[in-house]
């Protein structure tokens, strides 16, 4: 809750069984844009998440036993209360996380969708009559999973936190939410401060918070615990990969949206001007901390010049600083340790003969809008995923090359292709290897009730619409046996 007379929110504690709970320390959560102290945040432990877990489990069988119009009508209530409040949230996207203020109001208003849809769910929970050799009446039929950890990330802290558990939610599973020790007050407290306005029971919503330096042991109280039946994750593909081993050991459902290292295609026939905006966007969107960014910008060679001229006049124009003069588009990045880990990539491309065609400096937590040319496969940035406000720009001959070009990583969320021809877009889309592709647009698309997940190294699963029901439930096969099986006579 933010306190009126001051910017900071103020926090009661852990949100444990429907009560706010203090933790035996605290960490600081820090303003990126100066570093100035934004809260205190309960440093949970182990203990902490034990009590969380035993909560949710407690309240499981009751939540889930209400009909599926009882939980859609308190999915549209969460709705409303979070856009009665959207203005903190808004205010805590920007203190908290370094977003631009465009940022937040558009988060604010895409969150609450997510939990109109979610409530939508709640009618689309169906099976399926299945044919029977015997003669049975027999079914598939979807059961929720029980408790189902959530681990969100930092860099939209509304919306990939609600997307993780407001479906779980709609399934009639009950939720224990770790959030990201960058944003634990918008990606986690905050969640709870709007669902218990809203009147969720006691244990469906638990929220625990921990530093950065606690967050090994509190992770894996929460992945480890059996009584924990499914775990959500969204962060990058290094922590994704140790979650889902952590679930794979354990044998328990698993949905990781993870990094991406995604490209732009701009063939000779596509509309330059609306592919420069569009490029724009998707690379410095949020300072280019988006799993979606627009990382590798691929020109064809025939119009290369052109589209350079172009995109670089309107990134030349984008501002970067504190978030509170509502003119700078970028704001900082969301610590120093990721301000310092974007110039080293910028500076190792530019040591081994990358030419910098935009920007290129940085100071404190910020990076201005930075463009690179003269990019090869020797430079670190051309593998790594930046989540930076940083582009690399490609020129190719052929649209074999530019499907090599976009497939030569580890990644798979998503890709972007111009050209006025829709039909040879569609042919390439077939050939990239990507879970998402959009043609004449960029790479940042996200709506609720989509399948939005990647390939390869940026995850296994999909979240949005019906296709999350597959992460947060389990099929169970039933059978009515009216009088038509026979066995042998010996038995």
């Amino acid at each position: 809750m933010l306190d009126s007379t001051a910017s900071a929110p103020t926090i009661r504690g852990m949100y444990i069984g429907g009560s706010w709970v203090p933790a035996a320390r605290t960490f600081d959560d820090l303003n990126p844009s100066d570093n100035s102290l934004f809260a205190r945040i309960p440093d949970g432990s182990a203990t902490d998440m034990d009590r969380a877990i035993a909560a949710a489990q407690a309240a499981f069988p009751e939540w889930s036993g209400r009909t599926f119009q009882e939980r859609a009508k308190m999915l549209l209530r969460i709705a409303d209360v979070w856009e009665s409040r959207k203005d903190d949230f808004i205010h805590a996207v920007m203190h908290e996380g370094g977003g631009w203020f465009g940022k937040g109001v558009f988060e604010a208003g895409f969150v609450a969708e997510i939990f109109r849809t979610s409530a939508s769910l709640c009618y689309q929970s169906t099976g399926e009559v299945l044919p029977s050799a015997d003669g049975k009446v027999s079914m598939a039929t979807r059961w929720p999973l029980g408790v189902v950890g959530v681990i969100s990330p930092w860099n939209m802290p509304g919306i990939l936190t609600s997307r993780g558990y407001a479906a779980a939610l709609a399934a009639g599973n009950c939720v224990v939410l770790k959030p990201s020790e960058d944003t634990p007050y918008s990606g986690g407290l905050f969640h709870a401060e709007v669902l218990e306005e809203a009147g969720v029971p006691a244990g469906v919503f638990n929220v625990v918070t921990c530093s950065r330096e606690s967050v090994g042991e509190v992770g894996d109280a929460l992945i480890e615990d059996p009584r924990v039946k499914g775990i959500s994750f969204t962060g990058s593909t290094a922590v994704g990969r140790h979650i889902a081993a952590k679930c794979g050991a354990h044998l328990k459902k698993c949905c990781v949206e993870l990094g991406g290292k995604d490209s732009m295609i701009v063939l000779e026939d596509a509309d330059l001007d609306k592919a420069a905006e569009a490029a724009n966007f998707g690379c410095f969107m949020h300072q280019g901390q988006v799993c979606m960014s627009t990382e590798k910008l691929l020109v064809h060679e025939s119009v290369y010049e052109p589209f350079m001229q172009k995109f670089l006049a309107r990134a030349g124009k984008l501002k970067t600083g504190h978030v509170n003069d509502k003119s700078n588009t970028l704001g900082p990045l969301v610590n120093t340790r990721q301000a310092h880990r974007v110039k080293a990539l910028i500076d190792d491309a530019v040591a081994k003969g990358a030419q910098v065609a935009l920007g290129g400096n940085a100071w404190d937590n910020f990076v201005e809008p930075t463009v690179l040319t003269h990019v090869d496969r020797d430079m670190d940035i051309w593998h790594d995923e930046t989540f930076g406000p940083v582009v690399v720009v490609i020129p190719f001959r052929s649209e074999d090359e530019a499907i090599e070009l976009n497939n030569d990583t580890e990644y798979g969320l998503t890709a972007a292709v111009w050209t006025a021809n829709e039909g040879r877009a569609l042919r390439m889309a077939g050939r990239l290897e990507t879970g998402m592709v959009h043609v004449n647009d960029q790479n940042i698309n996200d709506e609720p009730q989509v399948p939005f997940g990647g390939v390869k190294a940026s995850g296994v699963g999909r979240y949005g619409g019906r296709w999350s029901l597959d992460a947060f439930t389990e099929l169970r096969w039933i059978t009515l046996e009216r009088g038509g099986r026979h066995y042998p006579p010996v038995f």
